[in-house]
């Protein structure tokens, strides 16, 4: 697992570390992906959740501010309560508190909106809490934010990517976040990679961001927040 922080660029702190899933070698997601197939597609997913789990751990991610945002694949999950228990067993095992981790859903193939729906509402009923990945891309769209409304959703990095220099973006953005403001839902800007792009998005309120730009994920540890910090006081 490498880990990339999401930062609350109004005071500089972290809101939360994601796991997201390398090779052996670090090679990147795109590459252990590829070899997860219809067969081991369950036991990877569960795998994966351990692994995070256990390794922010040792890393000793409860110790300190901010959630541990784990992926899932909806399709590897065939029944909520029955898929969940070994992540609630590692959980209790290694002392990291339910409501400090957060599942956003991973969508690479067609979803079942219905079973998606279930999962996270049985995930909110347990205590974690959830994020809607890729808000406006696919099938994580609108229609799915009228059904459940999320603890956070992440913008698509399309919308983000180039924001500086396009005012139709900027206007989406705007009235994006009102309309997420007013769903009580959190909103995270993802794939910011310039400081022109992170100006443009701290002057329009924005305040989570995640993104090269302040940090990229680190192999099996935790980001130097030095330069982090550094990065946020430079687009001020």
């Amino acid at each position: 697992m490498a880990f990339q922080p999401i930062v609350d660029i109004a005071d500089g702190t972290i809101f939360a570390h994601e796991a997201l899933v390398r090779g052996v070698e670090g090679e990147g997601a795109a590459h252990v992906l590829s070899a997860v197939s219809e067969t081991n597609r369950y036991a990877f997913d569960q795998e994966c959740r351990v692994k995070a789990i256990e390794l922010a751990t040792s890393l000793g991610l409860p110790g300190q501010e901010g959630l541990l945002s784990i992926n899932f694949m909806p399709n590897a999950v065939y029944e909520p309560r029955a898929c969940i228990r070994l992540t609630l067993a590692t959980a209790l095992r290694t002392g990291f508190p339910l409501n400090r981790i957060l599942f956003e859903f991973t969508e690479n193939e067609k979803l079942d909106v219905d079973h998606l729906l279930n999962i996270l509402r049985t995930y909110r009923a347990l205590g974690f809490k959830t994020a809607i990945d890729d808000f406006g891309a696919g099938y994580a769209g609108l229609n799915l934010l009228s059904q459940f409304q999320p603890d956070i959703v992440k913008l698509d990095m399309d919308l983000i990517r180039g924001i500086d220099g396009s005012a139709v973006k900027q206007r989406i953005l705007t009235h994006t976040l009102a309309l997420l403001s007013d769903l009580g839902v959190k909103a995270v800007c993802e794939g910011v990679e310039t400081r022109a792009e992170l100006t443009t998005l701290r002057d329009l309120g924005v305040r989570l961001i995640q993104g090269y730009v302040l940090a990229r994920p680190a192999f099996e540890g935790l980001v130097d927040m030095t330069a982090v910090d550094r990065a946020v006081k430079a687009a001020a």
